[in-house]
């Protein structure tokens, strides 16, 4: 699971994962780094798993090693990274964190954040990771992208940009319920139900209602099935 995870972090988030991987050719690697990586794999991972007491926990321990370097744009690259798990969970918000920190990242950051934003006018293509790259010119070819996490931010990019067509959601949700990340799934059906509501597929909605009940008992028997937003 953590080599996985990481290997998918770095998809996903490729170039930017340069916090990760940046002196990796230069042993011994820093301390800080170190720490970084790992507590940046434990709060990704824990945030899609919707633990969210401990994914603050380990963004703040990854906050906290990445300052001892002294460097906003190390920071900014990391404040990526979680707005990237947000993206893919449908967490609303423009991710203030890293706009806080904008003036000092790299021109590959600002045009990620951008693209995750659903701000598509200001992103530069050519300076996305090849996958995101491929999906902002045609969200069909979300459904194509090897890796899982890049595939859910590619989606939830698209969905921000106002690009998302049904099969994007459906996608979505296939992709979450495979990994068993319960936060992005429970997100993605709720979504999907209420689209199905809005176009009058009851009988849609209350099956993916009831998805969500399952996700949301963890198992135990539900009572109610939850309610679509609005």
């Amino acid at each position: 699971m953590t080599s996985r995870l990481v290997h998918a972090l770095r998809l996903a988030l490729l170039p930017l994962a340069l916090l990760l991987a940046a002196c990796a050719a230069r042993p011994p690697q820093p301390d800080w780094q170190i720490n970084a990586h790992d507590a940046a794999e434990r709060a990704t991972r824990a945030w899609l798993a919707g633990d969210s007491r401990v994914a603050d926990q380990e963004w703040r321990r990854a906050r906290a090693e990445v300052a001892r370097t002294g460097s906003p744009a190390l920071l900014a690259r990391l404040e990526l990274m979680r707005c990237a798990a947000q993206v893919a969970s449908l967490e609303p918000g423009a991710c203030p964190a890293f706009e806080a920190l904008r003036g000092a990242a790299e021109p590959a950051e600002r045009s990620y954040a951008d693209y995750l934003a659903g701000r598509t006018a200001q992103v530069d293509v050519a300076l996305l990771p090849p996958a995101q790259r491929a999906a902002l010119a045609n969200p069909a070819a979300i459904g194509a992208i090897e890796d899982p996490l890049a595939r859910l931010v590619a989606a939830g990019a698209a969905l921000q940009g106002n690009r998302a067509a049904p099969e994007t959601l459906v996608v979505a949700t296939d992709t979450a319920s495979s990994q068993g990340w319960s936060r992005p799934l429970l997100a993605w059906l709720l979504l999907r139900a209420e689209r199905a509501r809005e176009v009058g597929d009851e009988a849609l909605a209350q099956a993916l209602l009831r998805r969500a009940a399952l996700v949301q008992s963890r198992g135990k028997p539900a009572q109610t099935a939850p309610r679509a937003p609005g």
